[in-house]
C-alpha cells in the first residue's frame, strides 16, 4: 500500500450532486464526506453546498475534535454558542472543542454557499512540524 493517495471531488459546481452523511440520519444533499473514501488517520474533509436560504438543522459540538470552515463561495452565517456571524467568500472559522455550531445560506446569497469543512484531532500541531525532515541535496522532478 502507498503513503498518498489521491482523488479528485470535482468543481464546486458538481458539489450539490453529492448525497453524503456521517450516519443514514444526517445523510443530506449538498454533502460529500471526503474522508470516508480514503484511509485518512487524522484528517477528515466535507465538500459542502448549500442553496440560498438551506440551513443545517441542527446544532452540534465537539469534545475531541476541532473543525476548520473554509467558505469559497455564496454568503451565509453560522451561529456559534450565543454569537451569530456573517461569512462569505474567504471566510475561515476555527471552531475548538466544545463550542456549539450551527450554519446556513442566506436567502438573498447569489448563488450556493460552498465551503469545506476540515476535521482533525488525535493531538496538538505544534507551530514548526517537529516530525519534517528537509532534503536540500535532492533534485526537483521537473
Amino acid at each position: 500500500m502507498s503513503g498518498y493517495e489521491i482523488t479528485n471531488i470535482g468543481a464546486m459546481n458538481t458539489w450539490r450532486d453529492y448525497l453524503g452523511g456521517f450516519l443514514p440520519q444526517t445523510t443530506r444533499q449538498g454533502r460529500r464526506v471526503v474522508d470516508h473514501e480514503m484511509t485518512n488517520q487524522f484528517i477528515g474533509m466535507t465538500a459542502n453546498a448549500y442553496e440560498p436560504g438551506e440551513e443545517a438543522g441542527y446544532w452540534h459540538t465537539h469534545s475531541e475534535i476541532e473543525e476548520l470552515y473554509i467558505f469559497l463561495e455564496g454568503s451565509g452565517q453560522m451561529g456559534l454558542d450565543e454569537d451569530i456571524i456573517d461569512v462569505t467568500a474567504g471566510s475561515v472559522v476555527r471552531v475548538g472543542q466544545g463550542v456549539w455550531r450551527t450554519w446556513r445560506a442566506l436567502p438573498e446569497s447569489d448563488g450556493q454557499l460552498r465551503w469545506i469543512c476540515i476535521r482533525a484531532g488525535a493531538s496538538e500541531l505544534t507551530n514548526y512540524p517537529h516530525d519534517a525532515t528537509r532534503d536540500h541535496e535532492r533534485d526537483s522532478p521537473w
